[in-house]
């Protein structure tokens, strides 16, 4: 599976290391778990390797990736629904399942609504914990200071050509 050093994804909470392999005693059991520390906000998660799939761990994206990311940042917005609920369980949905192409279409699209329209207290939530999952990866995928990260993206995106263009 993994060791300890590996970069990973923990989806809904973002990218981190691996800095330990405990063994935990919970309800007379031994269970074995990773201990992730994420770059951003410097939490520690506690993951149970038994479950690793089924959570969908899985490892940070390479630098290759991390500039189609970039790219993608500077895309259209993708069709959403206009009725908030529906869009707010659409893009939950896509959170979820820890894929970071979409995580950036949720930020994208999010940002982009927000600038047009503004955002439910709920979008702007969400959001934020997009955008903090999508730049915890790219820290650890570019080797750069969550600052630089913030930045690059802030960059992409306040300079998308797709803003303000007409809903189909």
């Amino acid at each position: 599976m993994f060791d300890k050093g590996d970069r990973v994804v923990y989806p809904n909470h973002g990218a981190g290391t691996i800095v330990d392999v405990e063994v935990k005693e919970i309800l007379g059991e031994e269970k074995k778990y990773y201990i992730m520390e994420l770059p951003i906000g410097e939490m520690r998660v506690m993951i149970p390797v038994h479950k690793v799939e089924e959570i969908g761990i899985r490892d940070v994206i390479d630098e290759e990736e991390a500039e189609n990311v970039f790219h993608l940042l500077k895309g259209e917005k993708s069709k959403m629904s206009q009725n908030w609920n529906r869009r707010y369980r659409a893009n939950m949905e896509k959170l979820k399942t820890g894929d970071i192409y979409e995580v950036v279409e949720v930020v994208r699209n999010l940002t982009i609504r927000d600038m047009e329209k503004g955002l439910s207290t709920g979008e702007k939530k969400m959001l934020s914990n997009a955008r903090k999952i999508l730049i915890s990866e790219l820290v650890l995928a570019k080797d750069m200071s969550e600052e630089k990260v913030v930045e690059k993206i802030d960059n992409i995106l306040e300079n998308n050509p797709n803003v303000n263009q007409d809903e189909d």
